[in-house]
């Protein structure tokens, strides 16, 4: 095999292994479907181009994490569309279990108001990463981690619906 074909394999066995992971993160930044898809689209665009870059300096769900929370909020932050790629079909649709799990829906919608960074943080506590890789993957300290998350768990039990 190529070089070149061995590095495409590489890849797609990557994204293979790390689908879950990105399109948990792009749904808890997304508020429909078609923008959660969009997420997942950029996101592997983003680690396309930096896959030659990984160094493996750290894991690689956590080069992925870090990938796709960077892409996600700079998304957010700026509101601005992606170029036109043909879609990958998803093998998962967290929309429709939140259709069927009203509280699923509200902490959903709960999550969204959060800023950010804050979100980003929460998604991956939800994940049950320790602390010491939630750490690493948003390159604040495990202490920091720890009082993000009292925060963050008071500030979603003072939001409405």
């Amino acid at each position: 095999m190529k070089k070149k074909e061995q590095h495409e394999a590489d890849f797609e066995q990557m994204v293979e292994r790390q689908r879950q992971t990105i399109y948990s993160v792009c749904y808890l930044f997304a508020d429909e479907r078609q923008q959660a898809d969009d997420l997942f689209q950029e996101t592997l665009i983003r680690l396309w181009q930096g896959f030659d870059l990984f160094e493996e300096r750290s894991s690689e769900r956590t080069w992925v994490y870090r990938v796709a929370l960077n892409t996600c909020i700079n998304y957010d932050r700026k509101h601005r569309r992606r170029l036109d790629t043909s879609p990958l079909q998803m093998d998962m649709d967290l929309y429709a279990e939140e259709e069927r799990c009203p509280a699923a829906s509200r902490l959903h919608k709960r999550i969204s108001k959060l800023h950010p960074f804050d979100r980003a943080l929460i998604l991956l506590w939800l994940e049950d990463l320790p602390y010491d890789e939630i750490a690493a993957i948003l390159g604040i300290t495990v202490d920091n981690v720890s009082v993000r998350l009292v925060r963050i768990r008071e500030k979603l039990k003072s939001i409405t619906d």
